[in-house]
């Protein structure tokens, strides 16, 4: 199954559950925002979301700073 992480092909097995892609890359899903095909997720449906063929992903991580 193919789809595009922050910009980059990305292959799977199969549909794959959010949390589970995030565990697999070692990232805190408590320190990211989510936008699956357009649409920002709330920190809620996190658990409900599943990777799928063609989905276009961003994964941003939240950083501290400033003055």
């Amino acid at each position: 199954m193919k789809l595009t992480v922050n910009g980059k092909p990305v292959e799977l097995a199969g549909p794959t559950p959010l949390l589970d892609y995030l565990a697999g890359l070692r990232v805190d899903p408590r320190s990211v925002a989510v936008e699956i095909n357009d649409r920002i997720l709330e920190r809620e449906e996190f658990a409900r979301a599943a990777l799928r063929e063609g989905d276009v992903v961003e994964v941003v991580r939240m950083v501290g700073g400033g003055l």
